[in-house]
């Protein structure tokens, strides 16, 4: 089987180490941007299997980028997408997830990295 490729966005620099980490061992291929320009240009020439993405980013928040994603083309209109943040919900958050259709809406807080491994290779179909 192939092995499956994870593109992390993150600007935070002990979370975006955890995650690499913690995939890497987990056996996934990792690609990184550290802010929302570079991780949709990562994510239209390498096309990962999923995307974890932050919303707050520096160039471009992750909500722009994952809007800009799913209108690009048929790729980017199906890449699983989880936005793993520290924002809890609003109206504008609430607006976008509900148009632009990421797989799930984590709370940092509120998830261990072993459980945001867990949703990744679920949605991935890794486990059943």
């Amino acid at each position: 089987m192939k092995t499956k490729t994870i593109l992390i966005v993150e600007d935070e620099e002990i979370m975006l180490n955890s995650l690499v980490e913690k995939f890497t061992i987990e056996g996934f291929d990792i690609l990184i941007a550290k802010d929302g320009e570079r991780g949709l240009e990562v994510a239209l020439d390498k096309k990962p299997d999923l995307i974890l993405l932050d919303i707050i980013l520096p160039k471009m928040d992750g909500m722009t980028m994952m809007r800009k994603l799913r209108k690009e083309n048929n790729w980017g209109k199906d890449v699983p997408i989880i936005l793993l943040t520290n924002l809890t919900s609003d109206d504008s958050i609430t607006e976008g997830v509900a148009r632009d259709n990421p797989t799930y809406y984590l709370v940092k807080t509120d998830w261990s990295l072993n459980e945001v491994v867990e949703k990744v290779k679920e949605r991935l179909g890794l486990i059943n």
